[in-house]
C-alpha cells in the first residue's frame, strides 16, 4: 500500500506539465474574453452603430459565462473533464469567430453570448482538471500561478485591446483567440487522458433549467439595476422576484435529485461554505476597485485611459506576487487557514487607504495603496479553490469548484452595481448646481477639463469625495470576509490523489449543521 505521506510525482510528468500549460492558456483566454473588449467598444460602436446597446456587449458575455459555470462543473463530474473542456474551447472559439464577423450590434451581442457559453466552462473545468492530475498539496502552487493569470488578464486585457484597435482593427481582439485556442485544444487532446470507465448517469435537467433561469434573472437585475433601469423599477423588481422563484424551486428540486447539478450538501461543508462566502465578499471589493480606480485616475489625475490602465500595474504586481507566494506556502506546509486571514486583513488596510485619497495624494502613494489591495485579493482565489477541492469527495469536485467560482462572480456583479449606485447618488448630491445645466453626472475627462478652473476644481473635489463611501463600503465587505475567515476549519492538504474523505466529510457536515442549527438539506 502506498505511503499517504509521500507525495506523488505528478509534477514531474511531462504530460502533466503540458496539461498545466494548456490549462493556463485556457484560463487566460477566458479572462481576456471579459477584459479585452472594454477599450475597443468605442471603435466597435463607430463601425456598427447601436450606441444604446453598448453595455450589452459586456453583459452578454458576463451573463452567459456565469449561468453555465455550475452546469459545466457538474458535466465534468459526470462525463470527465477532457471532453467537456474540449467542448468549451470549441464553443468559445466559435463565439470569437462569430464576434469578428458581426455586421450589427445585435449580431455581436448574440456572438458574445455564445463566446461566454464557452468561457464559463473554460474557467471552471480548467481549474478542475488540476484536481484530477495533481495532489492537493502540490495543487496549491499551481492554483497560485493560475491566480496570477487572472491578475495579468485584468490589466493586460484593456491594454491589448487598445493596442489591437489602434494598429489593426477591432475584429482582431476576437480573432487573436484562434491560434492560442487551437494550440490549447491540440495539447489537451494529446496530453489529457479521457475517463476510462463508462457509467450511466442521471441528468438533472430540471435543476439545469431552474438554476439557469434564476442566475439569468439575478445577473440581469444586478447588471441593469441603477443603470438602464432604476433599482425600484418594475423591470428590476420583476427580475428579482423571478430570480427568487426560480432559485427557490431549484432548491426544492435539488433536494430530491439523484445527481443534483449543485449538491445542497456542499453548503453544509465548512470549507465550501466559508470560502464561498469569503470569495463573494472579496469579489465585491475586487471588481469595485478595478472599476472605479481607472475613473479616479483619469479624472482626478488627468491621465489617459491607456495610462490609467498602466497605473493599475502595482495592483497586478501585488495580486500576482501574493497569489503565487500563497500557492508555494500551501505546497510547502500543507496548511492554508492563515492565508485568507492575512490577505483579507491587508485588503482592509489597502481599501481604507484608498477611501482617504485626496486630489493631491501623490501617485506613488496611490500605487502603494493599490499594491496592498492586489496583495489582499491574490491569495483568496487560489486558497478557495485548493481548500475546497481538498475537502470534498472526488465525485463532486467539479460542482464544488464551479460553486466557489460562481459566488465570486456574483459577488463581483453585485459589487459593481452597488458601488455604482453609491457613487452616482453621492456625486449627484455633492455636485448640486455646480455642473452646467443639462450635463448631468455622466461626464468624461475631456468634459471636466473644458470647465472653467473654479468649476472644475469643485467638480473634482465632489468626485473624489463621492468615491470615499465606495471604498469604505468595500472595506466593510473585506472586514466581514476577515471575520468569516476565522470560521474556516483547516483540513491539511493531502499529498496524494488517492484521497477518499467521504466519511470524514460527512462527520464534519453533521457538526457544521449542528453548530449553525441548519436542518439537513438532503439525505445521503
Amino acid at each position: 500500500m502506498p505511503d499517504p505521506n509521500q507525495p506523488d510525482d505528478a509534477m514531474q510528468d511531462p504530460s502533466t506539465k503540458l496539461v498545466i500549460g494548456a490549462v493556463a492558456v485556457t484560463l487566460l483566454l477566458a479572462s481576456l474574453g471579459q477584459t479585452i473588449v472594454s477599450t475597443a467598444l468605442p471603435s466597435i460602436v463607430g463601425q456598427l452603430g447601436g450606441l444604446d446597446h453598448l453595455t450589452w456587449v459586456v453583459i452578454a458575455y458576463l451573463l452567459s459565462s456565469t449561468v453555465v459555470a455550475p452546469i459545466y462543473g457538474k458535466l465534468g463530474d459526470l462525463f470527465g473533464r477532457k471532453i467537456v473542456l474540449q467542448a468549451a474551447i470549441v464553443i468559445f472559439l466559435i463565439g470569437a469567430v462569430l464576434s469578428a464577423m458581426a455586421t450589427s450590434m445585435t449580431f455581436l451581442i448574440a456572438a458574445r453570448a455564445i463566446q461566454g457559453l464557452g468561457g464559463g466552462g473554460l474557467m471552471v473545468v480548467a481549474m478542475t482538471v488540476v484536481a484530477d492530475i495533481i495532489p492537493p498539496r502540490q495543487r496549491g502552487k499551481v492554483q497560485g500561478l493560475f491566480g496570477a493569470v487572472f491578475g495579468v488578464a485584468t490589466v493586460v486585457g484593456p491594454l491589448l485591446g487598445g493596442f489591437i484597435v489602434e494598429h489593426l482593427s477591432w475584429q482582431w481582439i476576437f480573432l487573436i483567440n484562434l491560434p492560442v485556442g487551437v494550440l490549447a485544444l491540440a495539447v489537451i487532446a494529446v496530453a489529457l487522458k479521457p475517463r476510462a470507465e463508462r457509467v450511466k448517469h442521471s441528468i438533472d435537467y430540471a435543476g439545469f433549467v431552474l438554476l439557469s433561469g434564476g442566475l439569468t434573472a439575478f445577473v440581469l437585475a444586478t447588471s441593469l439595476g441603477g443603470n438602464t433601469f432604476g433599482w425600484f423599477s418594475l423591470q428590476i423588481i420583476g427580475l428579482v422576484v423571478g430570480a427568487l422563484v426560480f432559485l427557490g424551486a431549484f432548491v426544492r428540486v435539488e433536494s430530491r435529485a439523484a445527481e443534483p447539478v449543485l449538491p445542497l450538501d456542499l453548503f453544509r461543508n465548512n470549507t465550501f461554505a466559508v470560502t464561498s462566502a469569503v470569495g463573494f465578499l472579496v469579489g465585491m471589493a475586487m471588481f469595485g476597485s478595478i472599476t472605479f480606480l481607472p475613473m479616479y485616475l483619469q479624472l482626478a489625475k488627468g491621465v489617459s485611459p491607456t495610462d490609467s490602465a498602466l497605473q493599475l500595474v502595482p495592483m497586478m504586481i501585488g495580486l500576482i506576487g501574493a497569489s503565487t507566494a500563497s500557492g508555494f506556502i500551501m505546497t510547502r506546509t500543507g496548511r492554508y487557514k492563515m492565508l485568507p486571514l492575512a490577505s483579507t486583513f491587508v485588503l482592509v488596510i489597502g481599501l481604507l487607504a484608498l477611501a482617504n485619497m485626496q486630489l493631491d495624494t501623490p501617485s506613488v502613494q496611490i500605487a502603494a495603496y493599490m499594491f496592498l489591495v492586489g496583495a489582499g485579493i491574490g491569495p483568496v482565489n487560489s486558497v478557495s479553490v485548493t481548500a475546497t477541492q481538498n475537502a470534498v469527495s472526488r465525485d463532486i469536485v467539479g460542482a464544488a469548484t464551479a460553486g466557489v467560482t460562481l459566488f465570486r462572480q456574483i459577488g463581483g456583479s453585485i459589487g459593481v452595481s452597488v458601488f455604482g449606485a453609491i457613487f452616482s447618488s453621492g456625486l449627484a448630491a455633492r455636485l448640486g448646481d455646480v455642473m452646467p445645466e443639462g450635463s448631468g453626472t455622466s461626464f468624461s475627462a475631456n468634459a471636466v477639463a473644458a470647465l472653467p478652473p473654479e468649476v472644475r476644481e469643485r467638480v473634482l473635489e465632489a468626485f473624489a469625495s463621492a468615491l470615499h463611501p465606495v471604498f469604505y463600503t468595500a472595506a466593510g465587505a473585506a472586514i466581514l470576509a476577515f471575520a468569516l475567515a476565522w470560521l474556516l476549519k483547516e483540513r491539511p492538504l493531502a499529498n496524494t490523489l488517492r484521497q477518499e474523505p467521504a466519511a470524514e466529510i460527512e462527520a464534519e457536515e453533521a457538526a457544521t449543521a449542528a453548530m449553525v442549527g441548519a436542518p439537513a438539506l438532503a439525505a445521503r
